[in-house]
């Protein structure tokens, strides 16, 4: 892989996924510009605090942004166990805004790569109901078809990560054609990060242990920076519209 001279935008850059991408992307020569709620401890060559579930702060922090963008990570997220309204503005409306607004910047080429989870497998079985919200125009047009269709607080996370999931996919084709900016998104399976207890409390014990019982341990961070900047790199440039699972197999233990 070869980042040099390449500008990616991480957000969720303050720990975890976010923070490895981050400090593997500079590794390999990229300049990074790292987003977060949370100020950071790590080199970075910008840095950005911003709430990206409020529309206003990503117009304000686009504003901010440079002109010339090569990849976008969107890594920021919250888990489950927050409430259905920061869930669905966090780890899709504010993930879809920020990339709508950054999409005429990103150079012919480059990529946008967000993370989805292994949770959003069943997109098939809402694929009409995640394409009608894949459709909507605008974080409050899509806040509006929130309104009209919950989402049950038990469901929310894999509901958004489904929708993402579709979402990633419905902007393959039609940017790739436009633009020549490739989506793709990756779905980790359990990952060592600050918010891992919250996914145990999230799908429960039962759950939890019939997992275990299929994997041989959770990720670590770094695991899945490598595949999302690999997805940033030119070593991808003609991998477009994939959603890749990096769980160690555990996704493969359904078949």
């Amino acid at each position: 892989m070869n980042l040099y001279g390449k500008t990616l935008i991480v957000t969720g850059v303050a720990s975890g996924i976010g923070a490895e991408t981050a400090r593997l992307a500079r590794f390999h020569g990229a300049r990074v510009i790292g987003v977060d709620r949370q100020p950071v401890n790590m080199t970075l060559d910008a840095f950005h605090q911003a709430d990206l579930g409020d529309p206003a702060a990503i117009d304000a922090l686009a504003a901010q942004l440079p002109a010339h963008i090569d990849a976008l990570a969107n890594i920021a997220g919250v888990p489950g166990t927050a409430p259905v309204d920061t869930v669905a503005r966090v780890n899709y409306l504010g993930l879809r805004h920020l990339s709508e607004a950054l999409l005429p910047r990103i150079a012919p080429g480059g990529s946008v790569i967000n993370v989805a989870s292994i949770l959003g497998a069943e997109w098939p079985q809402r694929l009409a109901l995640h394409r009608e919200l894949a459709d909507t125009a605008g974080f409050e047009a899509g806040s509006r078809w929130l309104g009209e269709h919950p989402v049950p607080q038990a469901t929310c996370y894999q509901y958004f990560k489904e929708a993402l999931i579709v979402w990633s996919a419905r902007r393959s084709q039609d940017w790739f054609a436009r633009h020549s900016v490739r989506v793709n998104s990756v779905a980790p399976g359990p990952v060592f990060t600050p918010i891992l207890g919250d996914f145990v409390t999230m799908l429960g014990p039962e759950r939890v242990e019939a997992d275990a019982a299929k994997m041989k341990r959770p990720a670590y961070a770094d695991e899945v920076a490598e595949a999302i900047v690999f997805l940033a790199s030119d070593s991808a440039r003609w991998i477009n519209g994939v959603n890749l699972p990096v769980d160690g197999g555990l996704a493969s233990t359904a078949i």
